[in-house]
């Protein structure tokens, strides 16, 4: 599968573009790469690829998730069905018509979410469901059990909603899933199609209601479910795991089960990306000379050499200890900040010690007891 171009290039528009921009110039690479007005065989992907792009960063929500995550955000979290959901084409189509013919021919049937007829059996809902892993466990991914309650096909009627197992056209309806409804405006009497509250959109209704889920075709459940998170996933993320949400009334298709990531925070590392920063504690002496010292990682101690001179809030790097890239290979980079270490006392002993060191590097003789020793208490607290 070639790999998904930048949405916002894709519309040749700023990351700050506000909804005007947005929408001329979705209008202007929309009519070029119109089915019907251009004959190019590439021109429909063009024209898929497009209003994709403006579906979504024409929405709040989902552009923030892109603009966070890129496309892995998106993808995880939203079915196609899903991203042009709420997507406002009527205006920049209207002087075509049959808009949802255009996307029906486009994306391969769903006309019905752009004003095509609806019939069948409904897809069950969606579940978001919350899951909490420490740092550790998002690093290296897990295995782990959720328990959801969900509809599922009910036992008695498996899952038609009749008792006889028997359905009829809808008589409200006539099949079609969707009824005319006229409501009263300031502008007068408005006319708009929505679904058939008789038979939920299906076309069909039960000839005998099933007793135990009242023609529904599906009843409440308890299920344990085996999950694997993969390795890399960051706070906020959305992980879509396909046909395990809730099924459809009457035998419709399962949703999907969306499990919303949180991460714990850590006592020790913070999280930037796929990079991990962290505190690093140094001596004034392993600071003034420099030389090796053990330092924790997510997979254990790990040796790393202080420069000699090193000074409060110096930032070494440790190439290949961050987080791993999800959905890629490699890992981040783990970045150690310096905090010199501040003694609480200093003994006799190290006053000496000190005292000749200040004596050695050339500090002036009257004062120096003190001078030195709070320059070198002072160095450790000013960082």
């Amino acid at each position: 599968m070639p790999e998904k171009r930048d949405y916002y290039e894709v519309l040749d528009v700023p990351k700050d573009a506000d909804e005007r921009t947005l929408k001329k110039a979705y209008r202007k690479l929309a009519l070029k790469f119109h089915p019907d007005k251009n004959p190019d065989p590439e021109a429909s992907d063009r024209f898929k690829e497009v209003s994709e792009a403006y579906a979504i960063l024409s929405d709040p929500e989902k552009r923030q998730r892109y603009d966070r995550f890129g496309h892995a955000g998106i993808d995880q979290r939203y079915t196609q069905e899903d991203i042009f959901r709420g997507a406002d084409f009527s205006e920049i189509f209207g002087e075509f018509g049959g808009l949802g013919d255009i996307f029906s021919r486009v994306f391969g049937g769903m006309g019905g979410g752009f004003g095509g007829p609806r019939r069948g059996p409904r897809q069950g809902r969606h579940i978001e469901h919350p899951i909490t892993l420490t740092l550790e466990e998002a690093a290296k991914g897990l295995r782990t059990e959720v328990e959801l309650r969900r509809l599922e096909p009910c036992d008695a009627c498996t899952g038609t909603g009749s008792s006889t197992g028997k359905t009829h056209k809808c008589a409200t309806c006539g099949g079609q899933g969707q009824v005319a409804q006229v409501s009263r405006t300031p502008f007068g009497m408005m006319q708009r199609v929505g679904v058939c509250p008789a038979c939920q959109g299906e076309g069909e209704t039960a000839s005998d209601p099933c007793k135990s889920c009242r023609g529904d075709g599906r009843t409440a459940k308890t299920r344990r479910l085996e999950i694997r998170v993969p390795q890399g996933v960051d706070d906020g993320m959305h992980l879509r795991i396909a046909g395990e949400g809730e099924h459809g009334p009457k035998g419709g298709p399962p949703g999907d089960l969306i499990l919303s990531v949180r991460i714990k925070p850590h006592p020790r590392f913070e999280r930037r990306g796929d990079d991990l920063f962290a505190d690093l504690p140094v001596s004034f002496p392993r600071a003034a000379l420099g030389g090796p010292i053990e330092v924790p990682t997510l997979d254990g101690a790990e040796t790393v050499k202080v420069p000699p001179g090193t000074r409060g809030g110096t930032r070494l790097r440790v190439t290949g200890e961050g987080m791993p890239r999800l959905n890629g290979s490699g890992r981040g980079d783990l970045y150690l900040i310096a905090r010199l270490e501040v003694p609480e006392k200093l003994s006799p002993r190290a006053q000496e010690l000190l005292e000749e060191l200040g004596e050695e590097l050339g500090e002036p003789a009257p004062s120096r007891k003190k001078r030195f020793v709070e320059r070198v208490v002072d160095a450790f607290k000013s960082e």
